[in-house]
């Protein structure tokens, strides 16, 4: 379940026009929903917030509003419409992650509480949870700092937690030829 094209990355937002965000957005979900098997009992929700979400997708999605308030507030959202089970969110802004981390995550789930995917900046791209999770698993987080993983980890004392490969997201126009894709164009 990602949650994004949207605000989440507030310095990618600034650099880049909403056209820009929206394709490298839609780009990496749509590796990750694809690669995913039809048959594999997952939900594919996109949690959208700006004017380019309603696009026409060459996949079937359940497109959702994003709710107000910071990306912790958000994702607690997203999050409390599962749970009794198992959910995942994905930052769409990570190019090099994929299904196989997906599953990976849900695996994780079966003697863990929540699995994290680090990223290289501090932060995460992937968050997993299970039924048993802090009543509010992402307050207190220095959002869009080198913390912000660190402060999360704080609520899930006392719970299993495991921890997935690291990855670097897109935060700035400078990320882009970093995270190993081509810059993303106009014309594209």
């Amino acid at each position: 379940m990602p949650l994004g094209p949207n605000r989440q990355t507030e310095r990618t937002a600034t650099e880049l026009r909403p056209v820009q965000r929206l394709k490298i957005a839609f780009f990496g979900t749509l590796v990750i929903f694809a690669a995913l098997g039809a048959g594999e009992a997952v939900y594919r929700l996109l949690f959208l917030d700006f004017d380019g979400a309603k696009d026409r997708l060459p996949l079937r999605v359940v497109r959702i509003a994003q709710s107000r308030g910071d990306v912790g507030e958000r994702m607690d959202t997203a999050c409390r419409r599962f749970r009794c089970g198992n959910v995942a969110i994905i930052g769409s802004d990570i190019p090099h992650a994929n299904a196989a981390d997906l599953r990976a995550a849900f695996r994780a789930l079966g003697s863990h509480d929540a699995v994290f995917g680090p990223a290289e900046d501090g932060g995460y791209w992937l968050v997993a949870l299970g039924p048993r999770r802090p009543a509010q698993p992402f307050v207190n987080a220095r959002w869009s700092t080198q913390h912000a993983l660190a402060d999360t980890l704080r609520n899930f004392r006392g719970r299993r937690v495991a921890l997935l490969r690291t990855l670097r997201d897109v935060d700035t126009v400078g990320d882009l030829p970093l995270a190993g894709r081509p810059r993303i164009r106009d014309d594209l």
